[in-house]
């Protein structure tokens, strides 16, 4: 604003200074019509040697002296190679006329003469100065902005992946002593489907300190079977979901040998666990989620829709904004997290294919197949 405040000023003030240097010039063509008007009503005798030094002290302001057929009598500060031309000298006088009305000089009854003139370069070099100013003002402003907002940004994200590092270190303390309490629940020979699903906790807990752990760094990829990875998620997580929502995945149009993808398997998991979460928020409380994988090529497609309450078209883009929720609680950076997994990590696409409340909405996640 301040940057803003300055230019305005500036520009106020340098039109104020160009509207009194114009009027400066304006009288001194003035002075040079009655100059050559003295001079042409001048006997042979007369001095006017007053009147030739205000002629010839013009050395900025381009002026042609012309009679009433277009002839030119006198010219000062106009290219006299170009004015022997005579297109370009009716161009000239042209242009001259559309700036400032032709002084008319009357030398007799029979003879009438017009003096044309227009702004010195120097007053047309100042009219562009406060435009170069504003433009250099509004690079400054774009170049503070831009580096404003990305030390904003990085300062933030090294917030945010302190606090990951942090949330890894602490939940592996309470993890390293639940991994104890499970070899002595089986040493007391307690019921195995119970163990084995406070087991599948304990490697989901290991799986989030994974990944909070990794936020910050570049993350490694390798050829996996997307199929098997996309199946165990969708497994867990149907387990644990509410029992009227019946969760579902499909992968009979991959084919029976599997896909191979490069991925980052706890990253990718991150993403079918965001989404098949948020469908089931979307349900509140009852519905169907089917998560299904296809093979289309060269890319493998991977689409979670739900019969939930949909998305409005004006949100479809938004909601992959970091901080944008329609939760009560959360911090609504789960879909952009799975944007930037997708998009920057995996080189693939994540958008709302559809979504119609009630009927149908579907995340689809698009991945290049190994070659």
């Amino acid at each position: 604003m301040f940057a803003v405040l300055i230019g305005a000023a500036t520009l106020w003030y340098t039109e104020s200074f160009l509207d009194e240097l114009r009027e400066q010039e304006i009288n001194k063509v003035n002075q040079f019509a009655e100059a050559f008007r003295n001079i042409l009503d001048a006997d042979e005798n007369d001095n006017f040697t007053f009147e030739q030094s205000i002629i010839q002290s013009n050395t900025t302001i381009p002026i042609i002296l012309a009679n009433a057929d277009g002839g030119v009598v006198e010219s000062r500060n106009v290219d006299l190679q170009k004015s022997k031309d005579p297109k370009w000298l009716a161009k000239k006088m042209a242009e001259m006329e559309a700036e400032f009305t032709p002084i008319k000089i009357v030398v007799s009854d029979e003879i009438t003469q017009y003096l044309y003139y227009q702004n010195s370069t120097l007053l047309t070099k100042l009219r562009y100065y406060p435009l170069v100013l504003l433009g250099v003002i509004s690079l400054f402003i774009i170049i503070a902005y831009v580096a404003f907002s990305n030390a904003r940004k990085s300062e933030q994200n090294q917030v945010w992946n302190g606090l990951a590092k942090e949330t890894a270190h602490q939940i592996g303390t309470p993890l390293s002593s639940l991994m104890g309490w499970m070899e002595l629940l089986r040493s007391k020979e307690t019921e195995p489907v119970m163990v084995e699903e406070m087991e599948k906790d304990i490697n989901r807990l290991n799986t989030i300190t994974d990944r909070f752990s990794k936020i910050g760094s570049k993350p490694s990829i390798s050829n996996q079977d997307i199929v098997a990875i996309t199946s165990d998620s969708v497994s867990y997580l149907k387990a644990r979901s509410p029992r009227k929502v019946e969760v579902s995945f499909n992968a009979e149009d991959a084919g029976p040998a599997g896909l191979t993808v490069k991925l980052n398997k706890p990253l990718y998991e991150w993403v079918i666990e965001n989404l098949v979460r948020n469908a089931i928020d979307a349900l509140e409380g009852s519905g169907k989620i089917e998560v299904r994988i296809s093979d289309m090529g060269k890319r493998v497609k991977i689409e979670v829709e739900d019969n939930g309450k949909g998305i409005p078209v004006n949100k479809q883009k938004t909601i992959f904004r970091p901080g944008y929720t329609t939760k009560s609680r959360g911090w609504g950076l789960g879909l952009s997290l799975a944007k930037r997994i997708i998009e920057e990590y995996h080189g693939g696409k994540i958008f709302v294919a559809q979504s119609e409340p009630g009927r149908a909405t579907i995340f689809r996640i698009l991945l290049d197949k190994e070659t």
